[in-house]
């Protein structure tokens, strides 16, 4: 579809062109003006392209679905009488053997071998790789659906092609000296920004609903008290084909050790990147600042994996020998360990505070400093009592947004605390977080309507809800200082 799109963008831009020739021309009439040409011809390419361009999407939705409930309906009894996953397994097996066809060259489509097993060398040729469970039966009714889908494409990109030509005739046809282009210019692009503004409202509303659709199902087999306030998580993962809830699936071990690394996180990225923040608003000269700054958010750019790969290689043994050597004898320290995680995720987290800081305390006006050290206080007693607290709105919010972050790190965790489900006291041993977990119970060969499997999307409504409470915190604070400092 995607050359339709651009043919139909094309024929816009001719549209666009010939409209405003058209009505430059009439600018020399007796009769004023209501829009200037250019407000023409965008009219005019917006004609020709908006209603194609809806049309294309909505007929591949369309055409999509058709294909697959096509898939669906050709599958043997033996697969389509099987478990939802089983049918869904063998609908995707299809879906990719359909795409690989593509590929292939019409010769090779025109003597297109029976078995899968001769199939495969020639797919390899062409650098393509499918799943050994793909079956024989599944290479016709790929066909099918490669000719079913070709022709459903280009059916629905001649139709567009024809509305795109119509709406372009129609909008050149359309201009007069008081045609309204501008007003329907405007009215359109006002649309597209409301759509734009609720793109990311949708998206939050569509990922959980999703989750909590799949979560009320595993709470379905899984008591939510029990899930809720259990201390032991043993999911005891199922092979595949079994659907049993066997195991336990305590959240408690989980939530302690996300909050728990979160917070050594914070201990070290709060105070050092605040103190930086200070001394690049307050104390540091414009060469010093051009400087630290950049350097300072080099950080930020570091990929997080290689923060986690440092902690497991480097600063994990390295704290494990020091502790060693301290005692003489065994290590009190895991080279695995929720202080190691802490640390290096606040390393990480460093640029975060520290650039939000910094742009909050720069922002307070200079005649609050001017003020306090004309009443002869020095800078740093204005610093502490006057810069910090009229910026702490904005702090706070910086402090909570780093604490989000820290809660939804993942590599990091996985390299440095391990995945051991526990509850301890003992900042030196090893834990693991909810977002470690969504992982690993979403990896492997699972059924996906298994327990073991749908436990990952209540973690996942479970992440959600404690970062939405700390952002609704957040915005009391903020809106609570705010009205006392402005």
């Amino acid at each position: 579809m995607i050359y339709y799109v651009i043919l139909v963008i094309s024929i816009g831009i001719v549209a666009l062109v010939i409209a405003r020739r058209r009505a430059a021309l009439q600018i020399q009439g007796a009769v004023k003006q209501h829009s200037r040409p250019h407000y023409h011809g965008w009219w005019a390419f917006l004609l020709a392209t908006v209603p194609a361009i809806l049309l294309i999407i909505v007929w591949s939705i369309g055409s999509s679905i058709y294909v697959e409930r096509r898939i669906d309906a050709q599958l043997p009894q033996q697969a389509a009488d099987g478990p939802i996953a089983s049918r869904s397994l063998a609908l995707s097996l299809v879906g990719r053997l359909a795409d690989a066809l593509h590929r292939l060259d019409a010769e090779t489509l025109a003597n297109l071998p029976s078995s899968f097993e001769e199939l495969r060398p020639k797919l390899a040729e062409k650098g393509v790789a499918l799943a050994p469970d793909t079956q024989d039966y599944m290479i016709p009714i790929a066909v099918e659906a490669n000719r079913t889908g070709d022709a459903l494409q280009m059916t629905g990109g001649v139709l567009a092609l024809l509305l795109s030509i119509a709406g372009a005739a129609y909008g050149i046809r359309s201009i007069q000296p008081r045609a309204r282009a501008r007003n329907n210019v405007e009215r359109v692009v006002r649309w597209g920004l409301l759509a734009s503004s609720m793109i990311a409202i949708l998206t939050t509303i569509g990922i959980v609903l999703s989750m909590l659709f799949e979560t009320f199902y595993f709470f379905s087999s899984v008591s939510p008290l029990d899930f809720f306030f259990g201390t032991v998580w043993d999911p005891r993962f199922a092979a595949a084909g079994a659907t049993d809830s066997v195991g336990q699936f305590g959240l408690i071990p989980l939530l302690a050790g996300t909050l728990y690394i979160a917070f050594i996180a914070l201990l070290v990225a709060v105070p050092i990147g605040l103190m930086s923040a200070v001394y690049m608003a307050e104390y540091a000269s414009p060469h010093v600042r051009s400087i630290v700054k950049p350097a300072l958010e080099l950080l930020a750019g570091i990929p997080t994996i290689v923060y986690g790969i440092f902690a497991l290689v480097t600063l994990g043994p390295f704290l494990r020998d020091l502790s060693a050597a301290l005692t003489g004898g065994s290590p009190f320290i895991q080279a695995q360990s929720i202080f190691t995680a802490g640390f290096v995720m606040g390393i990480m987290l460093i640029p975060v505070v520290s650039s939000l800081s910094d742009d909050i305390i720069t922002a307070v006006p200079r005649a609050l400093r001017d003020g306090s050290l004309g009443l002869g206080a020095t800078r740093s007693e204005t610093i502490k009592r006057v810069v910090l607290p009229a910026a702490l709105p904005g702090i706070v919010g910086a402090i909570l947004l780093t604490a989000s972050r820290a809660i939804g790190e993942t590599m990091i965790v996985v390299l440095a605390a391990g995945v051991a489900a526990r509850l301890t006291l003992n900042p030196f041993e090893a834990m693991t977080t909810i977002t470690v977990k969504i992982v690993n119970q979403l990896t492997g060969d699972l059924e996906f309507n298994s327990p073991q499997t749908l436990v990952a999307f209540a973690l996942g409504i479970t992440l959600f809800a404690v970062t939405l409470l700390m952002n609704i915190v957040a915005l009391y604070i903020v809106r609570k200082y705010r009205e006392q400092y402005e």
